[in-house]
């Protein structure tokens, strides 16, 4: 139990993982989450940078506040670069985006540990402009791990994307491979990470091997503040 500002009190659980202890579920007790974290709460600092960043650096060109003020334990990165007029120029050049909903867990796993539960919600209307654009002989390009993991949780096994909202547990590997990406934008990730298995499934071993050497050879930045790179197989 940890006691919290406010009288609040936090009730620890158990391991969000059965192989690891630094992640817990745990229940507030005493007070409410929201006015809690908005008044004590700061993002994420990760180990490579020196000071907090403001909330704003988080927050990318398509963050919409949720109904019940839940949201994100971390950013989803990869649409970070994206401004509103680059937005309004792919769009000017035919390029339609289907907006999903992926809740960001806490991406710093135990090694080699597979990705926790995450909450996500895949529209009506998103469904179908996949659907649409995949019949129409368009491609769908995925805007981070967490739009993929999202979208193949909602689509069947020919591709066919239906609406669909909860948690999903799924783990996108190179033996589940995917069935309604067709590319990704994506950071990049440490050796480590299980997103590099999604990446493989999207990619096939041998672009991505290529994908990172040439990374490393050009002194891209790795992490949540770096670079991005899209992956297009032929």
């Amino acid at each position: 139990m940890v006691r919290l500002p406010d009288g609040g009190l936090l009730v620890l659980e158990e391991p969000l993982s059965p192989s690891g202890e630094r992640l817990w579920w745990a229940r507030l007790a005493g007070t409410a989450a929201g006015p809690l974290l908005r008044r004590y709460g700061r993002p994420i600092r990760y180990g490579y940078t020196d000071r907090d960043q403001p909330l704003a650096a988080y927050q990318t060109v398509f963050a919409t506040p949720s109904a019940d003020g839940d949201g994100s334990a971390e950013m989803p990165s990869a649409a970070r670069p994206f401004t509103a007029p680059l937005v309004a120029e792919l769009v000017s050049r035919g390029v339609q985006f289907a907006p999903i909903t992926l809740h960001t867990g806490v991406a710093s796993a135990e090694a080699h540990e597979p990705p926790y539960p995450e909450r996500f919600a895949v529209p009506v209307s998103s469904a179908w402009l996949v659907n649409a654009a995949r019949a129409g002989g368009g491609r769908i390009l995925a805007v981070g791990t967490t739009a993929v993991r999202a979208l193949e949780t909602a689509a069947g096994p020919g591709g066919v994307v239906r609406p669909d909202a909860g948690w999903t547990d799924l783990v996108v590997t190179p033996e589940r491979g995917v069935r309604a990406v067709d590319g990704l934008l994506t950071g990049l990730h440490e050796p480590e990470a299980s997103h590099l298995l999604m990446l493989e499934a999207v990619a096939g071993r041998e672009l991505l091997c290529r994908s990172y050497a040439a990374a490393v050879e050009r002194r891209y930045l790795w992490h949540e503040f770096g670079d991005v790179h899209l992956i297009l197989p032929d």
